[in-house]
């Protein structure tokens, strides 16, 4: 199959024909395979009460699609399909668990004091957002307004991106440890994290980015299964973590791109990550807070030791001062209105071969 959409791949969406009702599909090369059929928890319209299941139907539900595609059931062309979010968001955390982002934005924007807050490398920083205006790629991204300082509103300025992996809860829980990620977290998907930087500037002191960021998280329309993707070994942490994020648990290899008016600006890689999403979730339940299906917590900017590594903008041009040049010849610091910004990925599959993350995509609007 064509595009990293094979059977060692088969992620998880929900599509609309023609005024017809929700289905659940998998993607298939540049098709979806309608999986209505099958019955069941695969019936719905949503992968929602599939992933409440547990892992044991998750694996189940995965070799039946398996043989389903198998037997060369009929392909709809993705032109005739509308794609929706594919999961119903219940809570939605972000994470700030790159070493390199945090570095990258520190020197940035405070060049007097750099360097990496004294309990970085102690705890996964997070923190938790708004799930309401989590929508599916494609989706129109309106410039959001708000406080730029002192007596100043208006739309923003220095809108941005901020590419980064998704991960999505099946199973409910709380005090989850790093070694029972498996058994709550139902597939992976990509992020963008939409950031107004001259209002996050203004008011994130002392509790952190509000109306910076609430105004809208893209996601990717397909969730690709835990179980479809190979592992790699954690990276070492200098100190050794508490108790309870060790052992780090798994990380994976996965390899972005940011594309802004198609043209190839960057391209992050997660298994530069410092934390993992295990440790992340273990450290979002540790105190007791559960977690429910549908939960999406992300995981922060990825952004690698290259300037061509990054997953922001405000790294990329060095908070605007530093414009990028597209292949129109036209200059961006920040994003302007009609600019489209595409985050897609690969990864190595749990067969080994290479597959696709799909693609998560935004234009902006006034």
């Amino acid at each position: 199959m064509s595009d990293g959409f094979g059977p060692d791949n088969l992620p998880y969406g929900v599509f609309t024909l023609a005024r017809g009702e929700r289905r659940l599909g998998v993607r298939l090369g540049n098709g979806v395979v309608d999986l209505s059929g099958l019955g069941g928890l695969l019936a719905t319209g949503s992968l929602n009460p599939l992933m409440a299941a547990g892992r044991q139907e998750w694996t189940a539900a995965r070799e039946a699609v398996a043989a389903h595609v198998a037997s060369g059931p009929p392909v709809i062309p993705l032109r005739d399909v509308t794609l929706h979010l594919p999961f119903e968001v219940a809570d939605y955390t972000d994470f700030y668990s790159s070493e390199h982002h945090a570095l990258n934005v520190s020197a940035i924007l405070r060049p007097d004091s750099p360097g990496l807050s004294p309990q970085w490398k102690h705890l996964p920083i997070g923190y938790h957002g708004r799930s309401a205006t989590v929508v599916v790629s494609g989706t129109p991204i309106v410039r959001p307004t708000g406080q730029l300082g002192a007596g100043e509103f208006g739309p923003t300025r220095r809108l941005d991106i901020e590419a980064e992996v998704g991960f999505v809860v099946g199973t409910p829980g709380r005090r989850i440890s790093t070694g029972e990620f498996a058994e709550h977290v139902f597939g992976v998907t990509l992020v963008n994290d939409w950031s107004a930087r001259d209002l996050q500037a203004w008011e994130y002191r002392p509790l952190g980015p509000f109306l910076a960021k609430s105004f809208a998280t893209s996601v990717s329309p397909w969730v690709v299964p835990l179980d479809a993707l190979a592992t790699v070994p954690a990276g070492r942490q200098d100190p050794e973590p508490l108790g309870y994020l060790r052992p780090a648990g798994p990380a994976y290899d996965l390899r972005l791109t940011v594309e802004w008016n198609d043209t190839l600006v960057s391209t992050p890689p997660f298994a530069s990550m410092y934390w993992t999403p295990a440790q992340q979730l273990a450290h979002l339940t540790s105190n007791g807070a559960s977690v429910r299906t549908g939960d999406l917590y992300a995981s922060g900017t990825v952004s690698g030791p290259g300037r061509d590594q990054v997953g922001s903008f405000l790294e990329l041009t060095r908070n605007g001062t530093e414009p990028v040049k597209l292949a129109d010849g036209s200059l961006r610091d920040f994003l302007e209105n009609g600019d489209l910004v595409r985050i897609g990925g690969t990864a190595r599959s749990a067969a080994g071969t290479q597959i696709s993350l799909g693609s998560v995509s935004g234009t902006i609007v006034a």
